[in-house]
């Protein structure tokens, strides 16, 4: 029984490192998606907005989406090199 509560354990500190993994990289890509929103509410629905306010949201939010897909990438890459061995 103690075997599967410690194998239970490592593969919840796994799974945990797994996320941890490109944190800072997944909150700005986050955060520029937010950013890139607001931007083109505010290029869209204000009067007074300046014509470089859209295409710079698109670019910000294209940006944002690439990094999202690059951590993607990191991450599969770290999991098929760093399978889960209960033996290790």
């Amino acid at each position: 029984m103690t075997d599967d509560s410690e194998l239970l354990s490592q593969r919840v500190a796994y799974v945990k490192a797994i996320r941890g993994l490109y944190r800072n990289e997944r909150i700005a890509g986050l955060v520029g998606c937010l950013i890139g929103a607001a931007l083109l509410i505010w290029g869209r629905q204000v009067v007074g907005a300046p014509a470089w306010a859209v295409p710079v949201a698109f670019l910000v939010i294209g940006a944002a989406w690439s990094l999202f897909a690059y951590v993607i990438i990191r991450r599969t890459r770290y999991v098929r090199a760093h399978p889960f061995d209960p033996q290790s």
